[in-house]
């Protein structure tokens, strides 16, 4: 914690306060001790429990994802406030772990927007490596009738999902392809030159282009 503290810079604080992180620390420099430290499970579940941002992002690159059990996953993501804590929880930990399924299921019914869009971004995971049993014009149809007004961190989670349907499901994609279009959600995002729109359209025509030349 002392060496976490160390490391604090009060403009990369200022950075990620913005995007709602609380933390003051370079994540090159995190990744650095995360290395040196290597897996380290109990030293994980000790930090997490610090509820320091940077220490919980710290746990998140130490720990060994299969240790967990369902509820203990659960219970941290309901904790995982900042986003880049609830990124990394659901990214570098759930989806490795043999609970996945089972939480992506039980997540993406939640009442909590912020849980609700773990289960989406689980779902866009399976959308793109492990589609088979996915229902994915009813996906669609959820996402046609409810990203519009979802709350921001859900309604992205649910517009990555709606791109990457249409980046790899030809079948769906012109019907993806609309709904961004009716929804024109992220449509004005700021984007920076050479990167790609979060717009769903843009974002799936850009990848099936460079993917298929199309």
């Amino acid at each position: 914690m002392a060496e976490l503290a160390g490391l604090e810079d009060p403009k990369a604080r200022a950075v990620n306060e913005k995007h709602g992180d609380d933390h003051g620390v370079n994540l090159s420099k995190l990744r650095a001790i995360a290395k040196r430290l290597k897996t380290q499970q109990e030293l994980a579940r000790r930090l997490w429990e610090t509820d320091d941002t940077a220490a919980r992002l710290l746990a998140l690159l130490i720990c060994r994802p299969k240790a967990y059990e369902r509820d203990e996953l659960d219970a941290m993501l309901r904790q995982a406030r900042a986003p880049k804590v609830h990124d990394w929880l659901v990214n570098y930990v759930v989806k490795k772990s043999p609970h996945a399924e089972e939480l992506r299921v039980a997540w993406s019914a939640d009442p909590d927007p912020v849980v609700a869009s773990a289960g989406w971004a689980l779902t866009t995971e399976r959308v793109a490596k492990k589609p088979e049993g996915l229902d994915l014009a009813g996906l669609l149809g959820t996402i046609e009738a409810e990203m519009k007004d979802a709350p921001d961190r859900l309604q992205w989670a649910m517009n990555h999902c709606l791109a990457q349907i249409g980046i790899e499901h030809p079948e769906h994609r012109t019907r993806a392809l609309g709904i961004g279009e009716r929804l024109e959600v992220l449509k004005d995002y700021p984007t920076s030159p050479g990167c790609t729109s979060p717009y769903a359209p843009a974002w799936i025509t850009e990848m099936v282009r460079r993917k298929h030349g199309e």
